[in-house]
């Protein structure tokens, strides 16, 4: 599995704290609204919307909150608050590029505490372009264990329409285009259980970091997605198994 997808799957097999679990119905909506503005309210048209509100109910937000929410980003019951999207970048330790994904109603505020946190853990601003060139819109599914079908589940993939598997040990990470992420995910459904699916941000090249470097870069991200206006954190970052278990541990 890439660093990013196994960092992301720390983080939920861990759980929320009370502190970040107060912040999810926020970022939750935020990501609907910015779904809705980018490709409309029609969950059957827009893929984005899809996911986001397949996020909202994996995180149990209400169902009346969710469509508050696509109300307020198509017009209906606007409470003045406008919300703009914006992708941050920048690099961490060991030279490992970020893309922020925010959804904000203050750019300058949000770039500050992007930039401060990023300049008290180790990393730095980044100009727009420099980070973003490295990374694609995909879709990723993944399958934490296929027992001794992993080549098997590997070719049902290539079969459905996936453009690419990833390996390791009994796990498969399966990518997808955007608008293949469905067909993919509904025909490997019939075979194995999936830990996950979603539209990711997927780097072409990645950065092996050592254990020290890694683990700094493991906490920097995991300090960034915890600011409010955040939604999501990627990385090129390929994390060592060492500092992955030192910062299960940790946390």
């Amino acid at each position: 599995m890439s660093g990013h997808s196994k960092w992301s799957t720390i983080k939920r097999q861990k759980g929320l704290n009370d502190a970040r679990r107060s912040q999810l119905f926020t970022k939750l909506g935020r990501e609907i609204a910015a779904a809705v503005r980018q490709g409309g309210p029609d969950t059957e048209a827009n893929i984005r919307l899809r996911f986001a509100v397949q996020r909202a109910k994996d995180g149990n937000m209400p169902l009346d909150n969710i469509d508050r929410a696509i109300k307020k980003a198509s017009g209906q019951g606007n409470d003045g608050v406008e919300f703009i999207e914006v992708m941050y970048e920048g690099y961490g330790p060991g030279g490992a590029a970020l893309l922020l994904q925010a959804v904000t109603d203050n750019r300058n505020r949000t770039v500050a505490e992007v930039r401060s946190t990023l300049t008290r853990n180790g990393g730095t601003m980044a100009e727009a372009g420099s980070v973003s060139w490295n990374f694609d819109s995909k879709g990723v599914i993944l399958i934490e264990s296929c027992g001794d079908r992993v080549e098997e589940v590997a070719l049902l993939a290539i079969d459905a329409g996936a453009e690419d598997v990833k390996i390791e040990d009994s796990s498969l990470e399966v990518f997808t285009r955007p608008e293949d992420l469905e067909p993919v995910k509904a025909a490997l459904e019939q075979q194995v259980s999936i830990e996950s699916a979603d539209l990711a941000m997927v780097p072409k090249n990645i950065i092996e970091l050592d254990e020290k470097a890694a683990l700094h870069a493991l906490k920097l991200m995991d300090k960034l997605e915890a600011l409010d206006d955040i939604q999501r954190v990627f990385s090129n970052a390929d994390f060592p198994p060492e500092a992955l278990k030192a910062y299960q541990e940790e946390s």
